[in-house]
């Protein structure tokens, strides 16, 4: 045999194997939590629908967007759209409150109905492992998009891939948002 085909076939064998080995992007479906009242959530349970997650706080400027993602979360969740909120301690201490606490200022202001977690921290050493996914590129395969500010929005479509992100100071109800939850281009 020529040893320019056998070092050809080895070099081929070689990158095959290297890429059967390369981990498969992780989804949404592959993390757990604990929601707001300590019960376990498994996120494979959201199969089939849109997800918007988002950081919260309940002693920022942002804070009214909690209305804003109830009235979305009125709108146009059910069966193919959810919103998972986590709150976060993480910019400028906006958020010291205990879950215990947090809910019950979510539901007496806001009137949260959607899926809060418990609380959790969006960035540094301690960072949880879903927001370690949505913020880095070589966790959820897409971009990275550190967290920068409280409510900033992650879109995660129905099959649990990272699909974008939307800053802060965009509210709920944008465009880029409610075009996405009802598929339009």
């Amino acid at each position: 045999m020529n040893i320019k085909l056998l070092l050809a076939g080895i070099s081929i064998t070689a990158i095959i194997s290297l890429a059967a080995f390369k981990p498969a992007t992780k989804t949404l479906y592959d993390f757990k939590a604990k929601t707001i009242d300590g019960k376990d959530f498994d996120f494979s349970t959201l199969k089939g629908k849109k997800v918007l997650i988002v950081n919260t706080a309940s002693k920022c400027g942002f804070t009214p967007q909690y209305a804003d993602l109830e009235k979305l979360y009125m709108e146009y969740g059910g069966e193919k759209f959810t919103i998972i909120g986590f709150p976060a301690n993480n910019f400028g201490h906006q958020e010291p409150g205990t879950n215990d606490t947090i809910k019950a200022f979510c539901t007496k202001n806001y009137g949260v109905t959607f899926q809060m977690m418990e609380k959790v921290s969006v960035k540094g050493d301690d960072i949880d492992p879903l927001y370690k996914w949505l913020t880095a590129k070589s966790e959820n395969g897409v971009q990275d998009a550190p967290v920068m500010w409280n409510f900033q929005k992650f879109m995660i479509d129905e099959n649990g891939n990272w699909v974008g992100v939307v800053m802060s100071q965009d509210k709920p109800e944008c465009d880029k948002i409610v075009n996405w939850i009802k598929g339009a281009k």
